[in-house]
Parts: C-alpha cells; structure tokens; sequence
C-alpha cells in the first residue's frame, strides 16, 4: 500500500495527464472527483498521459461525496495541499494509507474540503508574488517525498 493522488474538479486536461504518467510510473493509484473540467476522452488528456493509460490505477467519482463513502471505507488520512496549509509538506510523516489532496488549477480544494483534511500542507514558495505550482508540479512533489519517507523509491 502507498499513499494516492486524488484531484478535486481538475480543469486543464494536460495536468492530469502528466499526473497519470507519475502515478503509473508509480504504481499509484489516481482518484478523479468531478466535476472535471473535460472529458475523460479529451485528445489533450490522452497525449499528456502518452501510452501510460492501461497502467494508470483511475478511479472516478462522480462528486465529492462520492469519494468521501469510498474514504470513510478505506480509511486513512486526508491531507489536502494548498498555499494555505499549515504544514510544509515535508515536515508531514506520511503513512502508507494516506489520501493526497490537490485542487483545481484555478480555485485550489474546496474550503469545505480542506475542512475535512486532517493535515494542510503547503509547498514553501520563496517569491511571495508567485501564488502556487502547476498542478502536477505538486502532486509529483507530494507524492514523491511521501514515496521517500515510505522507502518506496526503489
């Protein structure tokens, strides 16, 4: 077991697309929350993730409420990242079981998700001008300190 990417209302195809190709390079499983900003089938959304797909572990809900029944069957901890979190992200001790939460592009997690999370991590920015990463910037970044902490980086 290892820790999976959830997207909450994706909105560019070509990031969740790359964030596929991470999650299959990886072996993690990748949760979809709609509603999404395209099409499943969107070309854009294909060529990002390259040939990748059959080895992408995707799950799809349909809306967040959704996910939560498949969460609260699961279990595990929610950690949601945003540039308001209270925690830098490597200073967090990621469990196996751990659920990694990431926004839109344009509106970041919803306020009543971050509510539910048990942790808020935060990307430490040196440039107080710059607002965030690109999406899959910091999912890889999340995923892959979680990977270290957990020995999984073969």
């Amino acid at each position: 077991m290892q820790p999976r990417i959830v997207l909450v209302h994706p909105q560019i195809p070509p990031n969740t697309g790359n964030i596929a190709r991470t999650c299959a390079a990886t072996t993690t499983e990748l949760h979809l929350v709609g509603p999404l900003g395209f099409e499943i089938t969107d070309r854009y959304l294909k060529r990002a993730g390259l040939d990748y797909w059959p080895f992408v572990k995707l799950h799809q809900h349909a809306d967040l409420s959704a996910f939560e029944q498949v969460h609260r069957q699961l279990g595990g901890r929610l950690i949601g990242f945003s540039s308001g979190g209270q925690t830098a992200y490597h200073q967090i001790a990621y469990a196996p079981t751990d659920w990694l939460l990431f926004g839109s592009e344009t509106q970041g997690l919803p306020p009543e998700t971050l509510a539910t999370c048990d942790v808020t991590a935060r990307i430490p920015m040196d440039c107080a001008g710059v607002r965030s990463l690109n999406l899959s910037s910091s999912a890889a970044i999340g995923l892959f300190e979680a990977r270290r902490q957990l020995g999984l980086l073969g």
